[in-house]
């Protein structure tokens, strides 16, 4: 299995409203180090798993939804807790609905997106595209 791997950052603001989340329950602000990775069992004629320029755009497009934007007022959070975890599905499942229909967004095996709140924290989650 192939990986490409590319690395974009973006900043939120957010509340956790339960218990569980101590000070972060009130309205903080984070910053994020984005890494999404795109797997491939086999690499396309150009000998890549997908043009990094390609996967850059479409991250930034996703992570532009994102950036700079209190997730307690986002419609895609109504009613959800946008914790680390549930922002690397987030974003996985944005980025794997903008792929799809690119030349070798067929061909990918599964995306992973890790979201770094610090050098010490991060979360992942993996999607497998094969069906």
């Amino acid at each position: 299995m192939f990986s490409l791997t590319v690395r974009r950052h973006f900043m939120i603001a957010h509340s956790l409203p339960r218990e569980a989340f101590g000070p972060a329950q009130g309205l903080h602000g984070a910053t994020f180090v984005a890494e999404v990775a795109f797997r491939r069992r086999a690499l396309n004629d150009d000998a890549i798993v997908l043009d990094i320029g390609a996967a850059g755009t479409i991250i930034e497009e996703v992570l532009a939804g994102l950036n700079y934007r209190n997730l307690d007022e986002h419609p895609d959070f109504k009613d959800k807790l946008s914790t680390t975890e549930a922002l690397a599905e987030y974003v996985a499942q944005q980025v794997a609905a903008r792929i799809k229909d690119t030349n070798d967004g067929p061909e990918l095996a599964g995306i992973e997106v890790t979201l770094r709140e610090n050098p010490d924290a991060w979360a992942t989650y993996s999607l497998d595209l094969t069906a």
